[in-house]
């Protein structure tokens, strides 16, 4: 497996980004204030960005980045979502804050989820082995996994590259194999099913394509050249590009060329936590990249 060395740098630069998140996020913190400030800290790191950071609140599971003009506020269960990459090789890892003192046991849920599923995973371990050990960790604590949510491989500028892991015994008699993987449980007290909700102002590249406005086509050129494959979101972009980004990218999306991720709610609107790890299983070795070694 190449790229080993970078992976390991990736983890060890998403260890400390998630270390300053946790002293940094405060209740009533402005979501884009810490979005920014924990992707300048990878930045500063020496670390790229896999996809901009998720700071998803409640009964939102994932895929929400703050908008340029967003005045939402942290509170109640916000799940953090951190990826960095060096070289294209990717570190995703995420946890849950309880700000609102009320969801402890849930969030503590997701995170047994995670130990226990690192604990087995090896070379030729099946998905529905891991899936088992993980809603068994859940639902031993009284909670739902949710069922359409799952763990994935990770590739070279590839977040999601193919092999999904499952959060539930699913009968997958698929195996592991060599490669880098994200370990992630969603736990809630809901009925465990996400659906797509609003927007959430992250987009991919898709397809190649053009449009016959001007700002779109410089965007266009401006996202292949510097993202790739990999997510990123109309904050970003509105720095370089200013007012007329967001029509530019709604003509892109319109076109098929853009990717656009809905934000994904849980079915019964319950509050849902998160834990992630990515693991590297290499040779005989098997290591998680985004744990203190401390």
């Amino acid at each position: 497996m190449k790229q080993i060395e970078d992976y390991k740098k990736a983890g060890k630069i998403s260890v400390e980004a998630k270390k300053y998140a946790r002293q940094l996020i405060k209740p009533r913190m402005s979501l884009l204030d810490i979005a920014e400030k924990i992707e300048g800290k990878i930045k500063e790191l020496g670390g790229e960005l896999a996809f901009p950071v998720n700071l998803s609140i409640d009964e939102v599971a994932a895929h929400h980045t703050p908008a340029s003009d967003d005045e939402e506020e942290a509170r109640g269960l916000l799940k953090v979502d951190i990826g960095v990459h060096i070289n294209g090789a990717i570190a995703d890892t995420a946890f849950s804050l309880d700000l609102s003192g009320e969801n402890k046991k849930l969030v503590e849920s997701s995170e047994k989820a995670v130990e226990a599923a690192l604990k087995i995973i090896k070379k030729q371990i099946t998905l529905s082995e891991i899936g088992s050990v993980i809603q068994d960790a859940i639902t031993k604590e009284g909670f739902s996994p949710i069922r359409n949510l799952s763990g994935h491989k990770l590739d070279i500028y590839s977040v999601h590259a193919g092999l999904t892991i499952p959060n539930y015994k699913n009968n997958n008699p698929a195996k592991i194999e060599e490669g880098a993987y994200a370990i992630e449980p969603f736990s809630t007290t809901g009925q465990g099913i996400v659906y797509d909700g609003g927007r959430s102002g992250i987009y991919r590249l898709e397809k190649e394509g053009s449009v016959r406005d001007t700002t779109a086509r410089i965007i266009l050129k401006y996202v292949k050249d510097n993202y790739s494959t990999l997510p990123f979101c109309e904050r970003w972009l509105t720095k370089e590009f200013g007012t007329r980004t967001r029509t530019a990218l709604l003509f892109l999306e319109k076109a098929g060329i853009l990717h656009h991720y809905p934000q994904l709610i849980e079915k019964s609107h319950a509050p849902v936590s998160q834990s992630e790890h990515t693991v590297l299983v290499y040779e005989n070795k098997v290591e998680v990249t985004t744990k203190d070694k401390k």
